[in-house]
């Protein structure tokens, strides 16, 4: 799963980057909305909306938390001992080698094989 979701998290990624780029232009045409305002930007931004949509509903379809996009951090619910904790990865680590408990976060990290096996 984690080839599949480096390839999602950073197509979700570029695509916010682009949408990000873009909202200057895209708030102008907001705020002048009242004056028949619009942009040039604007199907470009609904394009890429929707691309990111899909990318994000794809990610969540596997059963994938997302905690942090911009920092490609996601949690996977996980069964241990009798309880749900999450298996932590983000984007740029080769494996899920992380976990941590549901209230913990990411500052509460344990190494999964000090603690799983």
């Amino acid at each position: 799963m984690v080839p599949r979701l480096r390839t999602l998290l950073g197509r979700a990624g570029s695509e916010r980057e682009r949408l990000v780029g873009m909202n200057p232009e895209i708030e102008k045409a907001r705020q002048n909305a009242v004056n028949d305002g619009g942009t040039l930007l604007g199907s470009q931004y609904l394009k890429h909306l929707n691309i990111f949509r899909e990318t994000v509903g794809r990610i969540l379809g596997l059963g994938v938390l997302i905690k942090d996009l911009g920092n490609g951090l996601v949690d996977f619910p996980y069964e241990y001992n009798g309880r749900i904790v999450y298996l932590c990865w983000k984007l740029g680590e080769d494996e899920i080698e992380w976990w941590h408990e549901v209230e913990a976060g990411f500052m509460g990290r344990h190494p999964v094989s000090d603690d799983f096996e």
